[in-house]
């Protein structure tokens, strides 16, 4: 089996982890900082509005490359299954790599809500080709 679709998915899955440790290197000073309660009876909304929203961002972040991402592994997995690693589909991968990360980076940083709705919507639109693309190959 060919690895140059694998990398793409391997990339997204280490960029997690690198806003796992974003998320932590940032959400533990500001708990210490700001005394915020971690009382096991509060709601998450309870403990998310005592932190400031830039430590938020991360976490929501986190979260979102937990979601969507999840079908784009899917995808990915399924066309090497089916020995369709050519270089559009790794190019389509990669693209939708590269527009999770700047994703990633303008939410945890500014979060522009417009400019990550133009960028979620094209990572979409691309992983809806790769979709199609391995759809095709499978039926």
């Amino acid at each position: 089996m060919h690895t140059s679709l694998l990398a793409p998915m391997m990339t997204l899955v280490l960029w997690t982890f690198v806003m796992w440790i974003w998320l932590y290197a940032t959400r533990i000073p500001a708990i210490r900082r700001l005394r915020v309660s971690l009382a096991a009876d509060q709601s998450k909304e309870a403990f998310n509005a005592q932190l400031p929203p830039q430590v938020r961002w991360k976490a929501d972040n986190y979260n979102h490359l937990l979601e969507q991402p999840v079908l784009f592994y899917a995808v990915v997995l399924a066309l090497c299954l089916v020995g369709q690693w050519g270089d559009v589909n790794v190019l389509l991968a990669w693209i939708y790599v590269a527009l999770r990360v700047i994703h990633s980076i303008v939410q945890a940083t500014v979060n522009i809500i417009l400019l990550r709705f133009w960028i979620f919507t094209i990572s979409t639109i691309v992983l809806l080709v790769l979709a199609i693309r391995a759809a095709l190959a499978i039926y």
